[in-house]
């Protein structure tokens, strides 16, 4: 459950992000919550991360994006055949704070396959039935890719913002960058949610939480199954 100012917030990112492709300044926040200082922007920032709404993004100035929506503003609940709502209004005026729960908002969700449990702990068996089906919006899908969803067994990712009990969208890949967080299939045999590092003719998978230790195989026992792109959290 979101405080009203949480929500505000909220729904001033996801606008500001839809309209101009980057999110707003702490300033500009600020002033359309009518808020004294930043600090006040500062911890409902923190409240919406730790609740799984949004991610900053590290070493990168202005970057948050919005991982999940709450169904007042369109954002899809785990239960199949879901329609998402459009609330209309008009754009914000600059010369004036937004209305912020009147402007559009219109999502379009999709039903991915939860393909059963992941784990974000030691490996765990690897993956290979649709367990249920969930509705995801667009927005958190990458164009051209297929997905799936899994659920997330552990805590090795808490740093990460990935907690256990969550669910995670993947898009279907066989490659990854440094730093990526994947799916990644250990001797063909066990399947981890971890942060990807090549180095060399090694792999490593490391943990988002200083109790694991980083895992490190020859390249040719580690298949990527797929990529992060986004997390649902149910509370």
């Amino acid at each position: 459950m979101l405080t009203k100012k949480q929500l505000d917030l909220l729904e001033f990112i996801h606008t500001r992000l839809q309209r101009d492709g980057v999110p707003p300044s702490f300033d500009e926040m600020k002033d359309a919550l009518d808020l004294r200082s930043k600090s006040g922007i500062h911890r409902l920032i923190t409240a919406l991360e730790e609740r799984g709404f949004i991610r900053r993004l590290a070493h990168r100035a202005r970057a948050i994006e919005i991982v999940k929506l709450p169904e007042s503003m369109g954002g899809a609940p785990t239960v199949a055949g879901f329609q998402p709502k459009v609330i209309d209004g008009p754009h914000p005026s600059p010369a004036k704070p937004a209305n912020l729960a009147s402007e559009r908002i219109q999502m379009h969700a999709r039903e991915l396959p939860v393909m059963g449990k992941i784990a974000a702990g030691v490996p765990i068996e690897a993956i290979s039935h649709v367990d249920h089906h969930v509705a995801v919006p667009g927005q958190m899908l990458t164009p051209g890719s297929s997905h799936y969803a899994l659920e997330v067994k552990g805590d090795s990712m808490i740093d990460a913002g990935i907690n256990d009990g969550d669910i995670v969208i993947i898009a279907e890949t066989t490659t990854a960058d440094n730093g990526d967080i994947v799916v990644a299939l250990v001797e063909d045999q066990e399947a981890t949610l971890k942060k990807f590092h090549h180095n060399g003719t090694s792999i490593a998978l490391e943990a988002a939480n200083p109790a694991y230790e980083t895992r490190v195989y020859p390249e040719d026992k580690v298949k990527v199954q797929g990529k992060l792109v986004g997390l649902i959290r149910t509370y």
